[in-house]
C-alpha cells in the first residue's frame, strides 16, 4: 500500500524526520510518501497556525487522492483540517493525536500526554473531549520548547522529554505516555527504553492503523457528513 504522510508545516527537516519514523514501522510492502506544503507556517503552535496550515494540508490531500494513495496521515498533534480532509478523501485519513489516543488505550487504562509549549495544552484538551478520551487522560505535561527546537537541538529536547515522561510515570497513576508532537516521533523508542513503559508516537501509530484499515478493505465513509463537499 501507499501512505501519504503530511507534515502540515513547511519545515523540510521535520518532514524528513517524520517520514523516516514512519518508514521504520511500515510493512515491507508499504510505501511512505512524506510531504509538506510549499506555503504556510514553519511550525504549528496555536489556533492561528492551524488555520493557516489547513489550506496547504487540504491541497496535499487532494494531490494524494489524485495519485491514488491508500491512506493519509496528518502529522501534527492538533489534527488540523482532519474532518475537512475526510470530506475530500476516498482513502482513510488519520490524525496523529487521534491515532495515539486510540493506541494508548489498547495498552493501558490511562495515559498522560507530554507535548511542547504550554499554550498548546488547551488544543490537546479540546481533542480529548472531541474524541471521547478525556476520562482516559490523567495529565498533560509541557516541555516548553518551541516545535522547531525539536529539530535543531535534539539532545536538549530528549533530556526535557525524558524528564517530563519520568515525572508523568511517577506521579500520574498511568500506564502509557502519548507524545504530543510529530517532531517527537524520532525520540519515542529511546524514551520508552529508558522509562520502561509504553510511549506512543502518533505518526507510527497512524501508519499501523492505516495498514490495518487497508487490510480490512475499509475506506472513508461517503454517507453523511463525510460525503464529498457540495459543489458551489
Amino acid at each position: 500500500m501507499r501512505i501519504q504522510v503530511i507534515n502540515p508545516n513547511t519545515c523540510i527537516e521535520m518532514t524528513h524526520s517524520i517520514g523516516e519514523s514512519a518508514k521504520k514501522v511500515a510493512a515491507p510492502t508499504t510505501e511512505i510518501i512524506a510531504v509538506s506544503p510549499d506555503h504556510g507556517v514553519p511550525s504549528i503552535e496555536g489556533h492561528y497556525d492551524e488555520a493557516i496550515s489547513a489550506l496547504g494540508t487540504l491541497q496535499l490531500i487532494k494531490e494524494g487522492r489524485e495519485n491514488q494513495v491508500d491512506g493519509h496521515i496528518i502529522a501534527c498533534f492538533g489534527d488540523p483540517a482532519l474532518h475537512a480532509a475526510r470530506e475530500i478523501a476516498d482513502a482513510p485519513v488519520i490524525g496523529i493525536a487521534e491515532a495515539a489516543f486510540h493506541v494508548a488505550t489498547l495498552v493501558a487504562t490511562k495515559f498522560s500526554i507530554v507535548t511542547t509549549l504550554s499554550r498548546t495544552r488547551i488544543i490537546a484538551e479540546h481533542l480529548l473531549h472531541e474524541y471521547g478520551f478525556v476520562h482516559k487522560c490523567s495529565n498533560i505535561h509541557c516541555i516548553d520548547l518551541p516545535v522547531l527546537e525539536l529539530e535543531s537541538n535534539t539532545e536538549e529536547t530528549y533530556q526535557k522529554l525524558l524528564e517530563h515522561c519520568l515525572k508523568a510515570k511517577q506521579q500520574d497513576n498511568i500506564g502509557a505516555i502519548v507524545l504530543g508532537c510529530g517532531g517527537m516521533a524520532k525520540l519515542a523508542e529511546r524514551v520508552a527504553q529508558e522509562i520502561d513503559i509504553p510511549v506512543i508516537d502518533g505518526v507510527t501509530a497512524a501508519v499501523k492503523l492505516l495498514e490495518g484499515l487497508h487490510g480490512l478493505g475499509l475506506k472513508t465513509s461517503k454517507w453523511g457528513d463525510y460525503n464529498y463537499p457540495i459543489r458551489k
